[in-house]
């Protein structure tokens, strides 16, 4: 059986990162290749497998125990982030962590500093995997890729191992909130599933944010600069006062936990058109609702103000807390949780302070919470990834589908 941290390192080589401007299905082609690789070892194992709309790998294990009835699924995505390079990764094993800070790349003193970094000392002891400094890792989530692709591969080797039918599905552009709008719910075929793409693997995660995009558009009047007075409507600097009636308190940089934030992620303008995008989060369904309304507030108020339709707001819902649909379905959540316990693990459940596609799958209607892999400081070149978690990652769910019933 091959060890699970070279299904990893292998599956980092691939560059996987989705694109947002593209309006195709995997985003990118780069994705594809990966997809083809996992299928193809899928195919190897003996393991059902396809490969469907959009670049999404389905596979299925038939139960071999027919005393077991529910149908349970295993969820990653292949995509890393468009926030940091995921081109030639150089992934490098840092054996036995002393907890003190790491050397990325001598050449460029580029250093993972503890200081910085808190949580590393948690790691002392643990062996790493990091990067070289120059590109994200891509333990979001190839770290779940291998964990599900060692799971299978240890079922097909150990035919003793009783357990239901078994789906797997590995996902493209996740990272960009699109992998799950070509995801076949009833092909998929289970009772639950979980996604495993997360951090530590002893935290279960069925909350996450509402969420929604809003797009600001701000038109000017531009008129020559020596004969404006009374007359030039400039929309940068409309955009910056629109932009100041945010609340300052609900960015992200001063929210945390169930908190929710307006984040102004791009912006670009001239005097004549002005245009700023935000994104909206928020746990709470009530108060998530009152901040799309106040920036419609915002719009109405500034054209007043200026005597003319200068603002336009334009708000898109992205995906909603899933918490509300584990109400009747919390046996999914103990299930994890005793699982977690059986293997040595104190279960934890936070806050997602963002979105999965578990999210979006689970009003699909397919209950899927969220599972970690041990990955750290996703999106950017600081991420690392614990060898000793991902492994327990892997012991975790094959506990999981034990005592699936």
């Amino acid at each position: 059986m091959e060890d699970i941290v070279s299904k990893f390192l292998r599956y980092v080589s691939f560059e996987t990162t989705s694109n947002p401007e593209s309006k195709t299905a995997p985003s990118s082609p780069l994705e594809l290749v990966l997809a083809n690789q996992l299928l193809e070892e899928l195919d190897k194992l003996g393991i059902n497998c396809s490969l469907a709309k959009g670049g999404i790998v389905y596979g299925h294990i038939p139960s071999n125990c027919k005393d077991i009835k529910q149908k349970v699924g295993f969820i990653a995505h292949m995509d890393t982030s468009p926030d940091a390079s995921g081109k030639d990764v150089k992934a490098r094993i840092v054996k036995d962590y002393d907890g003190g800070d790491i050397l990325l790349n001598k050449k460029e003193n580029i250093v993972m500093r503890v200081e910085d970094f808190p949580a590393l000392k948690d790691k002392k002891g643990e062996s790493l995997i990091v990067t070289d400094g120059t590109t994200l890792l891509g333990a979001d989530d190839k770290a779940g890729v291998a964990v599900i692709m060692a799971v299978a591969e240890y079922l097909i080797e150990h035919p003793e191992f009783k357990h239901g039918d078994i789906m797997i599905a590995f996902t493209p552009d996740e990272e960009i909130g699109r992998g799950t709008e070509n995801f076949d719910v009833p092909f998929f075929n289970c009772d639950f599933a979980y996604t495993i793409d997360g951090a530590a693997v002893n935290c279960i995660e069925y909350e996450n944010f509402n969420a929604a995009s809003a797009e600001v558009i701000v038109k000017g009047i531009n008129i020559h600069p020596g004969s404006a007075k009374n007359k030039m409507v400039n929309s940068m600097i409309l955009a910056q006062e629109f932009n100041s009636l945010i609340p300052e308190s609900q960015t992200p940089e001063r929210t945390e936990g169930y908190e929710g934030f307006y984040h102004l992620t791009h912006i670009e303008g001239t005097v004549e058109k002005t245009t700023l995008s935000y994104i909206i989060r928020h746990h709470d369904a009530k108060a998530f609702k009152e901040q799309k309304e106040y920036l419609k507030k915002l719009e109405s108020f500034i054209n007043e103000k200026h005597h003319g339709n200068f603002i336009e707001v334009k708000v898109q819902d992205s995906y909603r807390n899933m918490k509300e649909l584990f109400k009747d379905k919390m046996y999914i959540i103990e299930l994890a949780t005793k699982s977690m316990v059986n293997v040595g693990l104190e279960p934890i459940s936070l806050p997602i302070r963002g979105g999965t596609d578990g999210a979006n799958l689970t009003y699909m209607g397919l209950p899927c919470p969220n599972l970690g892999a041990g990955g750290y400081n996703f999106h950017g070149r600081y991420e690392y990834l614990s060898i000793d978690e991902m492994n327990k990652s892997k012991d975790l769910v094959l506990e999981i589908i034990k005592n699936v019933k």
